[in-house]
């Protein structure tokens, strides 16, 4: 028996672990831009990354050090992705860490980046941050804060979990996303922290399980970046563990943070779940559902609250799963708007259909009629703010 708390502080509860964040200048206003996750011991990491097939120079960079290693100290700018710059890009990454404080002993130490493509990354301004974090703090706030972009507002989240006869472990972590999210092994950037003691071995693999259900089940508008990175570290400090409750807190963070993703979607209003139910086979389902989450012409019905199930069916049609019209129902939420037999509005069903999309937030559900497997993906409306944040978005 288990029990997951969430409580306040983020990164701030997980024993070991330090945090900040501050302005170097590379946004505008004083607003913060860097951050770093250190702890007082190495911890055993694990990553998953975009499936784009320009990743980024931090990500190239990670990867030098192999499959398995450890690292105590993680540095993370915001305003620049560091994406495109070639060799140059991960020069720049040995070059701000060749000017790490001596006394930190930062081991491989790792680095994250994210927001415009193609530009070099002012080392100096990130190499000041040395001079100005506070090494032994703790402030996850600040640390959500400088990894932010377009965010409307902050991402983190940290639980304890208590097991009977066992004790206590803590697992938290920060996050940032609101746009160019259509994620695949990963998405944004999300860093978790946990004193429980999670065998190496097995780090990396529970992470892409948690992802595969939260981050890859989200969008946002389609769009796949170079820098999407999910990162968890493992200092072990409880002396606690115990598989399945690390497993649920850890899907618990995750899917906690994928939500608020798309609740942050750049200028989205509503968060809707689309569930794919009764499909031929897993990946149907799945293909279905996150074929529903990047639709444009789902997500403008969205933004006018338009129960307009023809493009529902016609995204499902076009995704080239098996399907037959003779056994497709649709609902919003409880609400049937098609069958079989109904396959038009009436008066009554189409105002009820409309009710429930002036909601926040609400499910659409499709019943194939073909199997036994489903798959629920996330996203948003898409509406005039998308447009105006991404047309200027290098400002």
């Amino acid at each position: 028996m288990f029990d997951i708390l969430p409580i306040k502080g983020g990164l701030d509860n997980v024993k070991g672990f330090f945090s900040g964040g501050v302005s170097v200048g590379l946004k505008s206003g004083g607003k913060k831009d860097a951050a770093f996750i250190r702890s007082d011991e190495l911890c055993d990491v694990g990553a998953v990354f975009t499936a784009n097939k320009f990743q980024a120079a931090p990500i190239k960079h990670f990867k030098r050090y192999g499959e398995i290693f450890q690292t105590n100290f993680i540095l993370i700018n915001s305003k620049n992705a560091n994406a495109m710059t070639g060799a140059a890009g991960i020069d720049d990454i040995n070059k701000i860490f060749s000017q790490l404080p001596s006394f930190l002993k930062a081991e491989n130490p790792v680095m994250s980046s994210t927001g415009v493509i193609g530009c070099r990354l002012d080392t100096d301004k990130i190499i000041k941050a040395f001079e100005l974090f506070d090494f032994n703090g703790k402030n996850s706030d600040a640390a959500a804060q400088a990894i932010m972009t377009t965010d409307r507002f902050k991402k983190e989240i940290a639980v304890r979990v208590d097991i009977e006869g066992k004790g206590s472990f803590h697992a938290a972590a920060i996050c940032k996303g609101a746009g160019m999210i259509n994620p695949s092994l990963a998405t944004m950037l999300c860093f978790i922290a946990t004193d429980a003691s999670v065998p190496k071995e097995l780090i990396t693999t529970l992470l892409k399980d948690a992802a595969e259900e939260s981050f890859n089940a989200i969008s946002v508008d389609g769009d796949t970046s170079t820098n999407d990175t999910v990162m968890l570290i493992s200092s072990g400090k409880s002396g606690v563990w115990d598989k399945e409750a690390f497993m649920e807190a850890l899907k618990f963070l995750t899917k906690y943070l994928a939500l608020e993703i798309v609740r942050d979607g750049e200028g989205s209003k509503k968060v809707v779940a689309f569930e794919v139910k009764n499909a031929l086979t897993l990946d149907e389902a799945k293909k279905a559902a996150k074929a529903l989450s990047n639709s444009l012409l789902v997500k403008t019905a969205l933004f006018g609250e338009d129960p307009n199930w023809g493009r529902i069916a016609s995204t499902i049609g076009a995704s080239g799963i098996a399907c037959d019209e003779d056994k497709l129902s649709i609902y919003y939420d409880d609400i049937l708007a098609y069958s079989p037999e109904k396959k038009q509005f009436d008066s009554a069903s189409e105002a009820a259909c409309a009710k429930v999309m002036k909601k926040e937030s609400f499910k659409i559900l499709c019943d194939l009629g073909m199997g036994d497997k489903s798959y629920t993906a996330y996203g948003c409306d898409l509406g005039h703010e998308y447009v105006n944040i991404n047309a200027d978005y290098r400002s």
